[in-house]
C-alpha cells in the first residue's frame, strides 16, 4: 500500500513563459516552471478524477537565457481608439527540462481500483506513443515543444545553474481536485545545480 508510482518526462522548446505575476503588463519568467504548469503538462498526457500527477522536482538541462518576445494584443486593455496594443515580455530561450512526478490521490478510488498505478500505467504508455488530450505548451499557448516524451540520455542538468528565486508561484488552484483560484507562494526557492524541488 506504500509503494510510490513515479513517472518522468523530457521536455524541449524554442521559449518558454512563466509568469512572474508581479511583472505586470511586461510579463518576464520565472527562469524555470511553476509547480501548477508542470501539473498541466501532466495533465495533458494523462488524467483520471480520483488521482493526480504532482511535481518532485525538474532537472533543467539548457542555459537560462532570456529574449524580449512581442505580440499584438487585441483585448480590453488596449487604448482607446487604438485597434491593437503591442505587448513586450521577456521569455526563456531554448528550454530542456527532465520532469519528475509522482501519483497521489485526490478521493477515494472507484470499486477499490488502484487508481494510482492505472494513471501511472496510463501516462507512461500515451508518453510512449505521443498521445495527448491537448497540444502540450511551455506556458504560453504559442510556445509549443519541440521534444516532448521520455527521458534521453544524452540530456543532463546544467550543474552551473544555482540561484535563488525570493518568491515563487507554487500553485494557482485551491487544491488538485477544487479548481477554484486561490494563488499560493514559495519563498526562497533554491535551484542547485539545475534541480529544483518542488517538495520541500
Amino acid at each position: 500500500m506504500n509503494r510510490r508510482y513515479k513517472v518522468e518526462f523530457e521536455i524541449a522548446a524554442p521559449a518558454a513563459m512563466f509568469t512572474r505575476p508581479d511583472t505586470g503588463s511586461t510579463p518576464i519568467s520565472y527562469p524555470a516552471p511553476t509547480y501548477s504548469a508542470l501539473i498541466g503538462m501532466f495533465e495533458t498526457v494523462a488524467r483520471i478524477k480520483s488521482a493526480y500527477i504532482k511535481p518532485i522536482y525538474v532537472e533543467i538541462c539548457a542555459p537560462i537565457e532570456y529574449h524580449n518576445y512581442f505580440n499584438n494584443y487585441g483585448g480590453p486593455l488596449r487604448e482607446i481608439g487604438k485597434r491593437n496594443l503591442q505587448l513586450v515580455a521577456t521569455v526563456l530561450n531554448n528550454v530542456c527540462y527532465k520532469v519528475y512526478g509522482e501519483v497521489a490521490e485526490i478521493e477515494q478510488p472507484p470499486n477499490g481500483n488502484n487508481h494510482l498505478h492505472a494513471l501511472q500505467e496510463m501516462f507512461l504508455r500515451r508518453l510512449k506513443h505521443g498521445y495527448f488530450y491537448n497540444t502540450p505548451c511551455l506556458g504560453w499557448r504559442e510556445f509549443t515543444p519541440s521534444y516532448f516524451g521520455i527521458l534521453r540520455e544524452q540530456t543532463t542538468p546544467d550543474k552551473s545553474i544555482n540561484l535563488m528565486i525570493p518568491s515563487m508561484l507554487y500553485s494557482m488552484y485551491e487544491s488538485p481536485s477544487c479548481k477554484k483560484v486561490m494563488p499560493s507562494y514559495k519563498q526562497n526557492v533554491k535551484i542547485m545545480e539545475g534541480v529544483l524541488r518542488y517538495d520541500k
